[in-house]
């Protein structure tokens, strides 16, 4: 068994993770980024997107405090628009679509880049406490990290749990393994633990659709990015260019009679969830499409189209997370303006777990008894 020694250890290469890494690294701290691969460093697995309403501003703060995420996208963003410019300065939003892969190729090649950062590919384990304090960081496959802090930015892979319909496989995401080891290692050492969700919806060919004909019949309407795009870095000189359009459609009458015939099938409601009284572990993601449609029976929500790349015939994403079996996702993608369109991978619901923050815990248990239950 071996031991590494390094001033701080970094779980997950995410986009928390890249910023704590390279934040300690140019602070002179020796960085150990613990991830279980270079090549999906600042991965982008559901909504290639970045900012919006609330998270634009987020976006600023850390580039102001010299963070990569504003850069990254500036320099890899395929459409920008500025959100609520009908109001005041201080709602205006900045959010961009980025091509996934170029994105990841450039915050990795930034983390590799930067001095004192070391990139380890393992899968995290346990942690390694002395007394009160963390010395370290045990790798499953036994080797050590010996560390004077440890940032985790774990993420969807934490204990992660994947639903499609009625089936349900650990992973992080789709293909990968969660860090199961590590969640039980945190909980054994006292932390409250609850559980989060997300979604992905199923991703279409885009060359099995025909966005002009769509436009020309009423079916689609193109959003282009602003005239003049606004940059998230304040470093960023060159000038922005948008490369692509997004598309709005609405869902239709026979979209929500199909959500209403399956959402027996649905994780949700297959599930028991809080409102039957039972354990909020067995409550996963609230699906957007489903849930909506269920909640909101009066509505037609928007759904929009946005490219995933700016260069590759894949990755149409048909706006919410739906997450019900293969057939009932093909089925739902098959009607209305996207009936001819081809699926390229299935959506799907993902719970996993998290530490609560002590206060914010109280704060849950007192409005909620079940908001305490473990991971």
């Amino acid at each position: 068994m071996s031991s590494l020694s390094f001033d701080v250890a970094v779980v997950g290469a995410g986009h928390a993770g890249a910023e704590a890494a390279r934040a300690a690294a140019l602070l002179g701290c020796h960085v150990a980024l613990v991830t279980l691969s270079r090549d999906t460093a600042g991965h982008m697995p559901c909504n290639p997107a970045i900012g919006g309403t609330a998270k634009g501003h987020l976006v600023r703060e850390i580039d102001a405090l010299g963070g990569l995420m504003g850069e990254a996208i500036d320099a890899t963003g395929i459409q920008f628009k500025l959100l609520n410019r009908s109001r005041g300065p201080a709602v205006w939003s900045p959010r961009a679509q980025a091509d996934k892969h170029v994105y990841s190729l450039w915050v990795a090649d930034k983390l590799v880049t930067t001095p004192n950062i070391k990139v380890v590919e393992a899968r995290a384990g346990r942690i390694l406490i002395e007394g009160a304090r963390v010395i370290g960081l045990e790798l499953e496959d036994g080797e050590r990290l010996a560390c004077g802090a440890l940032v985790i930015t774990t993420g969807t892979f934490l204990n992660g749990l994947i639903h499609v319909g009625r089936e349900r496989r650990p992973a992080g995401r789709h293909g990968e393994p969660p860090s199961r080891t590590l969640a039980e290692s945190i909980r054994d050492l006292g932390f409250t633990m609850g559980r989060l969700k997300t979604g992905t919806p199923p991703r279409l060919h885009r060359r099995s659709i025909d966005f002009a004909a769509c436009v020309e019949r009423g079916l689609f309407s193109e959003e282009k990015g602003d005239a003049s795009p606004v940059p998230f870095s304040f470093e960023s000189s060159a000038p922005l260019e948008n490369r692509a359009s997004c598309w709005l459609l609405h869902t239709t009458d026979r979209v929500h009679g199909l959500v209403r015939e399956h959402v027996g099938e649905s994780p949700l409601y297959i599930s028991s969830n809080f409102h039957a009284g039972q354990n909020v572990e067995n409550a996963p993601s609230v699906l957007e499409t489903d849930d909506q449609r269920t909640k909101f029976r009066q509505r037609k929500p928007q759904r929009h189209l946005p490219l995933e790349h700016a260069a590759f015939a894949v990755g149409i994403r048909p706006g919410r997370s739906l997450a019900g079996d293969h057939e009932h996702n093909a089925r739902f993608v098959g009607l209305g303006p996207l009936q001819e369109a081809q699926q390229r991978g299935v959506g799907s619901a993902l719970r996993h777990a998290m530490q609560i923050n002590p206060a914010i815990d109280r704060l849950a248990a007192a409005r909620h008894p079940l908001a305490q239950s473990p991971a």
